[in-house]
């Protein structure tokens, strides 16, 4: 299971103009922005936007200054693989640490989509042994066994939430590292790469040889 949401992206209209700073050619800038202040980009923007990206990282640096900020609840493997993606990115995570005991664990908590019923019996399991250690751990929050009974036993399928903030040139890493990757929460993930604002012209920019 992921999910991503509260999506901004950032920076498009001071990307663009400082990609026109080599050749000073700021004249030949026709972007605007419409009724609902969405910054849209202009014939002449768009096709050095896309040549640029087309160009290779070394000239596409414009890109690195497009930002992107949303929120993804997605299970800890999947966070431990995304974690890879050091540069370039700042994620703020709800705390497993501090708030573990602060609501009752339910199987919501876990991604659980693709288990079968064995795996759900046994994932209820660890839900009742957690639940009970949790009440143990409000009860007395001087128990540390009970909480680190919690931590320690807690399956990687928990879901967390992060903010993240990245941009589209580590977006084009991700997408063509991650788009045939085995685990469906990267599948999920690059198809709402897909849907950004310019994504089929500025991130999916690799020819099908390159790959």
């Amino acid at each position: 299971m992921l999910k991503v949401e509260r999506v901004s992206v950032m920076n498009l209209d001071n990307a663009i103009r400082g990609a026109r700073n080599p050749l000073n050619s700021w004249a030949k800038s026709d972007s605007t922005y419409n009724e609902k202040g969405e910054f849209v980009l202009g014939p002449n923007d768009l096709s050095l936007a896309v040549r640029l990206a087309h160009a290779g990282s070394d000239h596409r640096k414009y890109l690195r200054q497009v930002m992107v900020c949303m929120d993804v609840t997605a299970p800890m493997y999947w966070w431990k693989e995304f974690d890879t993606y050091k540069v370039g990115t700042v994620a703020n995570s709800t705390s497993t640490m501090h708030k573990i005991h602060a609501k009752p664990f339910e199987r919501d908590d876990f991604s659980h989509d693709h288990m079968d019923e064995g795996a759900l019996k046994c994932l209820d399991a660890v839900i009742a042994y957690l639940e009970g250690e949790r009440l143990k751990f409000v009860e007395d929050k001087t128990n540390k066994q009970a909480w680190y009974n919690m931590i320690q036993v807690l399956p990687s399928s928990y879901n967390q939430m992060r903010t993240i903030t990245l941009n589209y040139e580590v977006l084009i890493g991700i997408y063509y590292a991650r788009k045939a990757h085995k685990l469906q929460e990267w599948h999920t993930f690059c198809d709402w790469i897909k849907t950004l604002p310019y994504a089929q012209d500025l991130i999916l920019v690799k020819e099908e040889s390159e790959e």
